[in-house]
C-alpha cells in the first residue's frame, strides 16, 4: 500500500483538561472494539484551566453516547442542573430588571407570530415567564425532572453546572478504565514534522518519539500544535468583545441546605460582568472584564463588593484567593491543518457569556468522530470542511454575544459604550437587526445543521432587552396561540406542584448513589 493511503489507526491527543479527555472518549466512543488506537499525552506540570463550569443541554446526549452514567456523573463532579441563564441590569442600572434565556424553546416554537402575540396580550409579564414554564421554574430553584423520571431524561430541558476539574477526572477514569484510552504522562520537548508536512510524532522528554497518525491539539491557550508548530494565526474579536481577563473564587455557602439556584446568574458592573454558579458544595463567582478599562486590583475589589453583598456566601473569603485569568478573544479559522485539528481553548475562546466552550469541545469532537477519514489521502478534503463550519460556528457565537452587549442601553463607562457600539459589529448581525425591527427571527434566518444558539435564543434576549418589533403584520392566529398559552400555565401550575428543588433532587439521587456503592 502507498504512503498516499496510509490507514489512519492511531490518534494522538496532546493536552488533558476536559477537552483533550472529552474529545479522546467521544472518538473512542465513536469506534468501539478498539478500531482506533487513541493516546492521551499529558504534562506532569501543566495546571487544566479548570474555570469552565456551566454546559449546554447536549452534554446529557454526550455523556450517554461515552457511556457514563447521569447519577455517577453529577455526584463525580459535585455537579448540578442548570436550565439557562438569568441576566441582572443588562438593560440599564435598574436593580430590578432581569430576563431569563432559558433552555426549552416556547411553546408553539417556532410559530412566527408568538412574539406578536405575546406583545398585543401578555406584555405585562417577561417573555419567557408568558411562553414556557421553565422561568417560573428557576424562581422557586426547582429540578428540572422527578426522581422517577429516567437518567438523562427531563420535564424541561437541562444542562449542568460541574466542577472543571472533578469533571477532567471523571473523564479521564472512565475513557482509561472503560473506553481502552492510553494515558502517557510526559513533557514534549519538540514536535517533529516540517510545518508544511504532516506531524510525525511528539519528542516525549521520557517517552521518546510518540508516533501518530493523526494529531488533536488541546494544548489550552498554548496551541502547542496548531499555533506554534504550524503557525495558525488567531483572529482576533477584540475590537468586537473586548473582555480579555477574569478574576474566578470558589464560595463556599453560609448555609449548605439553602436552596442551589437552577440558572447562571449573570450581573453586569462598570467594566464587565459577573458570573454566579451554584454547585451542590459551593458557588463558583468570576468576574470577567477587559483590561484596557479595568486594574486588576479593581477587578478584584469588585468581585469582593459582589461577594459581600450576595445571599447565603461564607463572609471570610480572602479575594486574594482568586485565580487570575487571561485570555485573547478570537478563534483560528484555519483549526485543521494538515493532520492535526485544534479543539478547546487551542481553536479559540471568547468569553464565559453563554457557556459556550464546553458546547464547542462537544461539537468538534463529535464532527471530528463523524468525519475522520480512513486514509491519509482524505485528511485536506475533510480539513477543508471542518473548517468552513467551524468558522461559521464561530462567527455566530460571536454574534449571539455581541447581541447581549448592542442591546444594551448601558452608557456610564466607556466600557459599555464601546461594548454597545453597533458599529463593531459582524454585516450579519446589523442585517438581522435592521430585520427584526419588524418582525422576529426566524428559524429559516440560520443557516447551520446545527445552531447552538437557535432562533429561539436570540428571540429570549431580543425581547428580555425589550427590543420588540414594530410590528405591523395582522394577527392570524390569536386563538391557536391563546389555547396554547392556557396549556403551557396548565403545564406550569403540574410542574410547580410535582417537581422538587434541586437540592432536594441532588441529595435523593447522591443518597441512591451511596447505597449502590455500599
Amino acid at each position: 500500500m502507498s504512503s498516499q493511503h496510509t490507514p489512519i489507526r492511531r490518534i494522538v491527543i496532546l493536552g488533558g483538561g476536559a477537552a483533550g479527555w472529552l474529545a479522546a472518549s467521544i472518538l473512542a466512543a465513536s469506534r468501539p472494539n478498539g478500531a482506533l488506537d487513541i493516546v492521551v499525552v499529558e504534562s506532569p506540570d501543566v495546571p487544566i484551566l479548570g474555570v469552565g463550569e456551566g454546559t449546554w443541554p447536549t452534554m446529557r446526549g454526550t455523556l450517554q453516547k461515552i457511556g457514563i452514567d447521569e447519577q455517577t456523573f453529577l455526584r463525580a463532579c459535585d455537579a448540578s442542573f442548570k436550565q439557562g441563564t438569568c441576566f441582572h441590569q443588562w438593560l440599564n442600572d435598574d436593580e430590578d430588571h432581569r430576563y431569563y434565556h432559558p433552555f426549552s424553546l416556547p411553546f408553539d416554537y417556532p410559530n412566527p407570530q408568538l412574539g406578536q402575540w405575546w406583545q398585543h396580550h401578555h406584555s405585562h409579564q417577561s417573555f419567557a415567564h408568558t411562553v414556557c414554564s421553565q422561568a417560573t421554574l428557576c424562581d422557586y430553584h426547582l429540578a428540572p425532572k422527578q426522581l422517577q423520571t429516567p437518567p438523562y431524561a427531563g420535564v424541561v430541558n437541562y444542562g449542568y453546572h460541574l466542577d472543571a476539574n472533578k469533571f477532567a477526572q471523571l473523564l479521564k477514569q472512565h475513557a482509561t478504565e472503560h473506553l481502552g484510552v492510553t494515558h502517557v504522562i510526559d513533557h514534549i520537548d519538540a514536535v517533529i514534522g516540517d510545518t508544511d508536512a504532516p506531524i510525525l510524532g511528539l519528542q516525549g522528554r521520557t517517552s521518546g518519539l510518540i508516533k501518530g497518525d493523526f494529531f488533536v491539539d488541546c494544548s489550552g491557550f498554548a496551541a502547542r500544535l496548531i499555533g506554534q508548530h504550524y503557525q495558525q494565526p488567531l483572529t482576533s474579536c477584540q475590537h468586537i468583545l473586548a473582555n480579555d481577563s477574569a478574576v474566578a473564587i470558589q464560595a463556599h455557602y453560609e448555609d449548605p441546605t439553602a436552596d442551589i439556584a437552577s440558572v447562571t446568574h449573570s450581573t453586569t458592573q462598570p467594566h464587565g460582568w459577573i458570573w454566579d454558579i451554584a454547585l451542590p458544595s459551593r458557588k463558583g463567582v468570576g468576574y470577567v472584564y477587559s483590561s484596557a478599562h479595568c486594574s486588576d486590583d479593581e477587578a478584584k475589589a469588585t468581585l469582593a463588593n459582589y461577594l459581600k453583598s450576595a445571599a447565603n456566601i461564607q463572609r471570610n473569603i480572602d479575594i486574594q484567593d482568586a485565580k487570575q485569568l487571561r485570555f485573547s478573544p478570537g478563534y483560528r479559522q484555519t483549526q485543521w491543518q494538515k493532520n492535526c485539528v485544534a479543539i478547546g481553548t487551542s481553536a479559540g475562546f471568547l468569553e464565559p457569556l453563554e457557556a459556550s466552550a464546553l458546547v464547542m469541545i462537544e461539537m468538534a469532537a463529535s464532527h471530528l468522530a463523524e468525519q475522520l477519514p480512513s486514509y491519509t489521502q482524505q485528511l485536506s478534503a475533510a480539513a477543508q470542511g471542518f473548517n468552513q463550519v467551524f468558522s461559521q460556528r464561530w462567527q455566530r457565537i460571536v454574534d449571539f454575544l455581541k447581541l447581549h452587549y448592542v442591546l444594551s442601553q448601558r452608557q456610564q463607562t466607556a466600557y459599555w459604550q464601546q461594548m454597545s457600539d453597533i458599529n463593531s459589529a459582524s454585516e450579519q448581525l446589523k442585517n438581522w437587526l435592521t430585520l427584526w425591527q419588524t418582525r422576529g427571527p426566524l428559524a429559516s434566518d440560520f443557516s447551520l445543521r446545527e445552531e447552538i444558539f437557535p432562533a429561539a435564543s436570540f428571540l429570549y434576549v431580543l425581547y428580555g432587552m425589550h427590543q420588540c418589533p414594530q410590528l405591523s403584520v395582522q394577527m392570524q392566529e390569536e386563538n391557536a396561540l391563546q389555547r396554547a398559552f392556557q396549556q403551557s400555565v396548565q403545564s406550569t401550575r403540574q410542574q410547580l406542584a410535582g417537581l422538587p428543588t434541586n437540592r432536594q433532587l441532588l441529595t435523593q439521587l447522591h443518597q441512591i448513589q451511596l447505597g449502590k456503592a455500599g
